[in-house]
């Protein structure tokens, strides 16, 4: 029987090991990591230096004379949207996909004041480049406070706006301790594959995991093998920062656009989680309540909740996130 229990500890330990070393290094701006289409590269002036800005641009065969802009999360970039994509441009839609400047292949600043004010002029650069006059603006996570933020900021060109799991619907900095941005580097300095996976599965996937799900965790652990990881830990807790001290949670009352808000009922995501106590931690990232009061304060919104569900509902239950989307869009 003992023999029998280290055999099977051996074999945990060697599948994580194996695990671990399935991992690809992967360069600071993913040179080496390929996107579903083709990546092009905007130079944006912002606070005295350039910076490239990395997106994809995918006209739809069969135009519908509309775009959509794509925004990511903070812990994704823009090549988790190529279902979306396709679902998109099959239905008419042009697709932008812009990866913000900290994120994806776009540059990774030695210094850099993060804004979502700033993120939302360099993607409205990056539209005017194009020639696009009027998008709609979907974004998810992190991506749903700057989709908010961009339709506060240019209501004009801004003809919807969809929210999908989008995170600060409450004011976390009322619950957790200060972070310094000195803090959150250490923090991730301190992150691996065991690490990532673990906190996505928690919060995300409600204990659940597959490799559509770990391939998002293994991208962000393959930059924790390079050298140069410091310069990604340090943009990470810049945009931490900037996610607890910049919240739109207050704002959504001043929306002037159509509005569509999903929410998978079972995230559970919430900042900073790990730095209060297990009675304040249980009424944090309560998405199947934060979901119907923040539609309850947007004017024009409509509201769908697919059951269920985490954090991404267009990875997770992608059919559930199609038939509450493409309605809203050709109206």
């Amino acid at each position: 029987m003992k023999a029998y229990v280290i055999f099977l500890f051996g074999l945990l330990i060697f599948s994580e090991v194996t695990s671990q070393e399935d991992l690809r290094k992967l360069d600071l701006n993913l040179e080496n990591y390929e996107y579903p289409y083709q990546v092009n590269f905007l130079e944006i002036n912002a606070q005295q230096e350039t910076y490239t800005m990395a997106y994809m641009y995918v006209k739809a065969e069969n135009p519908n004379g509309k775009t959509v802009v794509l925004l990511h999360g903070k812990n994704f970039n823009g090549a988790y949207w190529e279902s979306t994509i396709e679902l998109l441009s099959n239905n008419g839609f042009d697709v932008l996909v812009p990866d913000q400047i900290g994120f994806g292949k776009s540059s990774k600043p030695d210094y850099f004041q993060y804004s979502f004010q700033q993120l939302a002029e360099n993607t409205k650069n990056l539209i005017q480049s194009l020639q696009i006059e009027k998008t709609v603006v979907l974004g998810h996570s992190m991506g749903g406070m700057l989709a908010t933020r961009f339709a506060l900021m240019y209501p004009e060109i801004t003809e919807k706006l969809v929210l999908v799991n989008p995170i600060g619907l409450e004011d976390w900095k009322l619950k957790i301790p200060y972070q310094s941005v000195n803090d959150w580097y250490e923090q991730e300095l301190k992150k691996d594959y065991a690490a990532i996976k673990e906190y996505q599965k928690e919060n995300y996937y409600a204990g659940d995991w597959n490799e559509d799900y770990a391939q998002w965790a293994k991208l962000l652990a393959g930059w924790t093998l390079n050298e140069d990881y410091p310069r990604i830990a340090w943009n990470a807790a810049l945009t931490y920062d900037m996610i607890l001290t910049q919240p739109v949670v207050y704002e959504f009352k001043e929306l002037e656009v159509p509005t569509l808000l999903i929410i998978g009922t079972r995230d559970r995501t919430a900042l900073g989680k790990n730095l209060v106590s297990e009675e304040v931690k249980a009424t944090m990232g309560l998405y199947d309540q934060l979901g119907e009061k923040t539609a309850e304060k947007i004017p024009d919104a409509e509201f769908v909740e697919i059951p269920d569900t985490g954090h991404l509902p267009h990875i997770e239950a992608f059919d559930k996130f199609s038939e509450a989307l493409l309605p809203f869009l050709k109206k």
